[in-house]
């Protein structure tokens, strides 16, 4: 019975350290992979707990390959856009403009009676509130309403507010994401311009970069590890 007791506490100290290492997500911000190898650590975990048979190391050492799995596919989404698609996906546009993007919605199989359910849960009951839907790669749907029926609403106000784009990614991690530039209508002297105006010399010096709804280029340095060891 002690023996027990011991590899249980064993067990989950383990556990418990290998998800403290994965990340604070929780479940419902996980991506699909990381789901996937917390479900396995559980059953892996459970297995040499319930059966004293089981040598302790044959769930031990399974749990630590798949955090080394977790923790290399977390770093090469984190590098690489072509790889964080293949694995995590794309969020998909559900609405755009006010108009439901049937083709999507018939890829992803959703019926019409989920989506409006996921539109009343963030309290928009009528779809012509709502200016864009998006249905992240986890699960999650952000909804952006119409600009008139945000929470200080224009129209009480007597405002004529004029529609707003989606923001657009260009840069991640100090790479160019060279379809959405294209996507956005500028060129690259116009983003040379624009980082300039930041004091930042080359595109590999910004962690993140982005064109806002409004049209606004928005550029986060990166940071050494000097610096980030001051910040902390």
């Amino acid at each position: 019975m002690l023996i027990v007791f011991i590899r249980a506490l064993i067990l989950y100290a383990l556990v418990v350290v290998v998800m403290r290492m994965m990340g604070k997500r929780q479940i419902a911000e996980m991506q699909p992979f990381e789901l996937v190898i917390t479900i396995m650590i559980a059953d892996l975990a459970a297995t040499p707990m319930e059966n004293t048979g089981v040598p302790l190391m044959n769930g031990v050492i399974p749990i630590l390959t798949l955090l080394s799995v977790q923790v290399l596919m977390s770093y090469f989404s984190l590098k690489s856009e072509t790889f964080r698609e293949i694995i995590c996906g794309k969020p998909s546009i559900i609405i755009d403009k006010g108009n439901i993007v049937q083709s999507e919605v018939r890829r992803l199989r959703i019926n019409m009676n989920d989506l409006l359910e996921q539109l009343r849960t963030k309290n928009y009951p009528n779809l012509s509130d709502v200016e864009f839907a998006i249905l992240e790669t986890n699960g999650q749907m952000t909804i952006i309403p119409k600009v008139e029926k945000r929470n200080t609403m224009a129209q009480d106000l007597g405002i004529n507010l004029q529609p707003e784009e989606l923001p657009i990614t260009l840069i991640v991690d100090g790479k160019l994401i060279l379809k959405n530039l294209q996507k956005s209508g500028f060129d690259h002297q116009w983003l040379r311009r624009q980082l300039k105006q930041q004091n930042i010399d080359r595109i590999e010096d910004v962690f993140f970069g982005f064109l806002s709804s409004e049209r606004i280029f928005y550029a986060q340095k990166k940071q050494n590890s000097s610096q980030q060891g001051g910040s902390q």
